[in-house]
């Protein structure tokens, strides 16, 4: 049990409204799963567009490996042909386009054998470059002789027989060594099935011997095939360039500009070579540029003899990409613009609200706690009349029975009865301004003219008003206009009005009151006054019960007034200037009108 000193009789505690915001937060999560969704399905979209046009140049690439296996084929066929100079004992006439292939390897040899040459005129050659040479270029023998028909360099060694022999043969002149050395090339010819050509010197200093065999050959074969078959494709189709290697990787063909070293020892080209992989393809820089790098097997006759490696400019599909990538990027920007508005647009608009609940709930209380409050002043203001009727009986038996003999005492006595009988006359009207507050609003309406009501309050503030130096005009029209009313309560509430205009008014002034038909079935009464004026802030809260500018009383007129004005449907305009004075606009709902006579028409 609690102890007396802490037991709570009553407790109140105003709402908390700290409930978390839900709608922005929906809204925020919906737009945060939308936001995804969207940025799933863009980038989906932008890797299938991807893949779409990749796929386009993959086909692209294909076919130019493919008219480059062709072409090749093609051109070994015309070579073979060439080669096959009879056929069962008869010769086979060669045409210009099968002698083409066969003119182009014979001069491929002849370029290989000037380079020696040239080296030769500077003095550069050496056993080791010989060597060197033939091993780069896949030959199988260069030798080099002197103008008497001795070999000075070779890339490989050969029986000894083979350049000449010893004894008178060597003391042969020139032309008949190098008649004896082709004889036997092409001895070996037969039997190896090595191919030769010998070139002589302009000067007859020399002759270099350029020998091939079967590897030498395919080879050479393939290699002049190849570049003829890429001379016939051109450049063009986005090729930034394209390389043919054979399996040992030296090269067999090359367009455009291609730097990046041969690597043999690439994972993916023994699996190419092997047949594992048929076609790869991959995203890489080259010379600044982003290039699509497809690699493929070289197949001639059915068979592996290669590897082509093909780089095409993606720029067009790069920029469609970075465009698509773009547009969907400023989408997503904007829908996120659109969702943070719209939480930011909620979640003002539910502050706004919650804040309006909260006060409608002060409000709420505020006015329970008044109601309250009135109903047990009211009781406590019945009660205090009886005593002061009480205190009025006595002051006015005291003034009438014992009024003091001594003139001096009488002035002070009647001076100390008349403060009493003033003050409970004011006490009395406090009360009643109160009781008058708090009683019900129920109007029981009638149609009246209001110009009657006006002449009653000028009749009974007249005499106060020439009391006090202020002037009361009025301005009635012509027409004697009806509204419905209640007359008691509607008068109390424009006396109230022009009560408080006089009373803003400090020494002389004027008070004007004027009725006129208003727009839209009102009629409008105006109560004007030359008194001090109020602020804007005053006139916020002059129709407050709770504020009042009076040195005495309850300063529940306005407020009593404009409960009365809102009872009848009407509206209180107010227009005021500090120092200049006040108007009040009343515009009450229009009823019938009466002619000057009297009679009322519709």
């Amino acid at each position: 049990m609690m102890s007396p000193e802490k037991k709570i009789i009553w407790q109140h505690h105003s709402p908390h409204f700290n409930r978390p915001f839900l709608q922005p937060l929906a809204v925020g999560l919906v737009c945060a799963i939308f936001i995804a969704l969207i940025l799933f399905m863009g980038i989906m979209d932008i890797r299938r567009s991807e893949r779409t046009l990749v796929g386009f140049m993959e086909d692209q690439g294909k076919r130019i490996i493919g008219v480059v296996e062709r072409l090749t084929e093609e051109n070994l066929k015309t070579m073979i042909i060439a080669s096959q100079r009879t056929a069962g004992g008869a010769s086979v006439p060669l045409s210009e386009q099968v002698l083409t292939p066969q003119k182009l390897l014979t001069d491929a040899i002849v370029a290989m054998g000037r380079e020696i040459d040239n080296h030769w005129k500077r003095e550069h050659l050496s056993e080791s470059y010989i060597r060197k040479y033939a091993q780069e270029n896949n030959l199988y023998l260069v030798a080099v002789l002197n103008s008497s028909g001795d070999v000075i360099f070779q890339s490989r060694t050969l029986p000894e027989n083979l350049f000449g022999e010893k004894g008178p043969a060597m003391n042969a002149d020139r032309p008949k060594k190098t008649a004896n050395l082709l004889n036997r090339l092409n001895q070996l010819n037969r039997l190896k099935k090595i191919g030769f050509i010998a070139l002589s010197r302009k000067d007859e200093s020399g002759t270099i011997i350029l020998a091939l065999d079967r590897d030498s050959l395919r080879y050479w074969g393939t290699r002049v095939s190849v570049e003829k078959a890429l001379e016939k494709l051109g450049e063009g189709q986005g090729i930034v360039y394209l390389t043919v290697r054979d399996k040992k990787g030296m090269s067999l063909g090359m367009v455009g500009d291609f730097s990046t070293e041969w690597k043999k020892t690439d994972s993916l080209f023994p699996k190419i070579l092997a047949g594992a992989v048929t076609f790869e393809s991959r995203k890489v820089s080259f010379g600044g540029k982003s290039l699509l790098q497809i690699i493929a097997p070289l197949r001639l006759g059915g068979e592996i003899d290669g590897i082509v490696r093909l780089g095409l400019d993606r720029g067009n599909t790069d920029q469609i990409l970075d465009e698509n990538r773009r547009n969907m990027f400023v989408f997503v920007a904007f829908v996120v613009l659109i969702a943070l508005l719209s939480m930011w647009l909620l979640y003002h608009n539910q502050n706004r609200h919650l804040a309006g609940v909260v006060e409608m709930t002060r409000q709420l209380e505020k006015a329970e706690r008044l109601s309250s409050l009135g109903q047990l002043a009211a009781g406590v203001a019945h009660e205090i009349r009886n005593p002061l009727n009480a205190i009025s009986m006595a002051s006015q038996r005291l003034k009438r029975e014992y009024m003091p003999t001594d003139e001096e005492k009488q002035v002070e006595f009647e001076t100390l009865t008349g403060v009493i009988r003033d003050e409970i006359r004011r006490l009395n009207g406090i009360i009643s301004e109160f009781l008058t507050f708090s009683k019900s609003r129920r109007l029981e309406l009638r149609n009246c003219p209001v110009r009657e009501v006006l002449e009653k309050i000028t009749t009974l503030i007249s005499e106060e008003a020439s009391t006090r130096g202020i002037s009361l005009r009025t301005d009635w029209g012509n027409e004697r206009i009806v509204i419905p009313m209640d007359m008691d309560k509607l008068q109390q509430a424009l006396f109230n009005f022009v009560k408080n205009a006089m009373e803003s008014i400090s020494g002389e002034g004027i008070v004007m009151l004027s009725v006129r038909n208003a727009e839209k079935g009102r009629v409008s009464v105006r109560i004007s006054d030359t008194g001090c004026g109020m602020t804007t802030e005053e006139v916020d809260r002059i129709f407050n019960p709770e504020y009042t500018t009076k040195e005495k009383g309850l300063g529940l007129g306005l407020p009593l007034a404009h409960e009365i004005i809102r009872g009848h449907g009407g509206e209180i305009r107010v227009l005021s200037r500090k120092g200049e004075g006040t108007t009040f606009e009343i515009l009450l709902p229009a009823g019938k009108k009466t002619n000057g006579r009297g009679e009322i028409s519709s």
